[in-house]
């Protein structure tokens, strides 16, 4: 019987050696590796999470966390792909144009990522056009926008009227989120929802796709 307790107490420590070697012993003894994910991995970051939103750890152990939990999905990826294990939903996230700003957005890709969603990354700088196309081509839960800047906050509503405009607004939700924005900016541009935090956004794409 494969001891989850331990991994789990491994990655919510940032001990990423010890969190890939558990991962690999885990598959080892042919435990299924969504099993792994689930009972393993997940709660090690809803533990970190809440520990993070409580002010008991700080932003050094919250990314020491996130790269114990990169090891040990590196080495899951394989088998979740191959046998089309459900992800918690599909995510697309970039910085807005005009925006060169990415830690933010890079923590909140870690913590969506440690929850189970699949994540497409564009990058920083991403034009309205962009994302656009990215929706229409591409299978999407949430698309997330992200400006640290108060001059490139415009791009978000500009982004969203690109997406009505192309008859792609009610294919996606759209979540954003950054250091300047806030609830109010949030509802006026008309977004989905808004996350003040990286913990926070995951809760947030969480009742998203409950809705």
């Amino acid at each position: 019987m494969f001891n989850f307790d331990e991994l789990t107490n491994s990655v919510a420590d940032g001990q990423v050696d010890k969190a890939a070697e558990l991962t690999q012993k885990a598959l080892a003894a042919q435990v299924p590796a969504k099993e792994i994910l689930d009972k393993g991995l997940l709660p090690a970051m809803n533990l970190v999470g809440r520990d993070f939103e409580s002010g008991q750890i700080f932003l050094p152990e919250l990314l020491m966390a996130g790269d114990a939990m990169k090891a040990s999905i590196v080495l899951l990826r394989p088998e979740l792909s191959s046998t089309g294990a459900a992800y918690a939903g599909k995510y697309v996230i970039g910085t807005v144009e005009g925006d060169l700003h990415d830690i933010g957005k890079n923590i909140v890709i870690m913590m969506l990522e440690g929850n189970g969603w699949e994540v497409t990354d564009l990058g920083r700088d991403i034009p309205p056009q962009r994302f656009c196309e990215e929706i229409e081509k591409g299978s999407y839960d949430i698309l997330g926008l992200s400006a640290l800047l108060t001059f490139t906050m415009p791009k978000m509503p500009e982004t969203i009227n690109v997406l009505k405009e192309a008859g792609l607004r009610n294919k996606v939700k759209v979540m954003v989120g950054g250091v300047p924005l806030n609830q109010s900016f949030a509802d006026q541009i008309g977004a989905d929802a808004y996350a003040r935090d990286a913990v926070e956004a995951v809760i947030k794409a969480k009742e998203l796709l409950n809705k």
